[in-house]
């Protein structure tokens, strides 16, 4: 890590912890630069940084103070991170997270879906069966995995499979998924899926494990080979 990026964590973590609170005037630019052994200009540039995002107000002549919206402005960085983080993981990836993660799932969703969730989940597999292109049925393959997680009723798992969702939109998980993609594996993908459903309908904790973990292992098979 190099000395701007050291400069911009340890901001950070005065930030999150609370040890800088609105209205606390942080150190000058002379004495971060001494700190962390940076030039006057890139100290400058770090804090304009902090100051574009909401962090930090800078008063000419009397100095740099956290602002007052500080913990509303961190709070919406905490937001955007999960996109960016999207963007670095590889197929490979998302299908070792899944493999770990919808098995997982599967117990909350028996313990608390209700007969909406159901009909949710059995309209999204209409319509992916229903879907005239790859893209549509890749759109409504996504958006089943989000109804089941919704249904298990815990916000975290919602946005974690919303993340999913989002790595599932990057070009190379799609241009993988295209190759891989005939009539035959997407039939199977569809009744993978029905029957998915049907356990989790049957409150069969033993048998919709399994096959989630069925449906993964053919999915990383069709797109990795192994």
């Amino acid at each position: 890590m190099d000395a701007a990026a050291m400069l911009r964590e340890a901001v950070l973590e005065h930030l999150h912890s609370r040890q800088w609170r609105a209205g606390h005037r942080i150190p000058t630019e002379r004495a971060l630069g001494e700190q962390f052994g940076l030039p006057r200009s890139a100290v400058r540039r770090v804090l304009q940084d902090f100051k574009h995002k909401g962090l930090i107000t800078q008063t000419v002549g009397s100095g740099t103070y956290v602002a007052e919206q500080v913990q509303a402005a961190l709070s919406g960085l905490l937001a955007q991170a999960p996109a960016a983080a999207a963007l670095a993981v590889s197929p490979a990836e998302l299908i070792s997270a899944r493999q770990v993660l919808e098995p997982a799932l599967i117990e909350m969703v028996i313990g608390n879906a209700n007969a909406a969730d159901f009909a949710r989940m059995d309209q999204c597999n209409a319509n992916a069966e229903a879907a005239s292109s790859f893209e549509a049925f890749e759109h409504w393959d996504g958006q089943l995995h989000e109804a089941i997680a919704d249904a298990a009723h815990n916000g975290f798992m919602s946005s974690v499979f919303r993340l999913v969702n989002e790595v599932r939109a990057q070009g190379e998980w799609g241009a993988l998924k295209r190759r891989s993609a005939t009539p035959e594996r997407r039939l199977e993908y569809q009744q993978e899926h029905r029957e998915l459903v049907a356990a989790l309908k049957d409150r069969d904790a033993l048998r919709a494990k399994a096959l989630c973990l069925a449906h993964l292992a053919h999915v990383r098979s069709n797109m990795l080979g192994y």
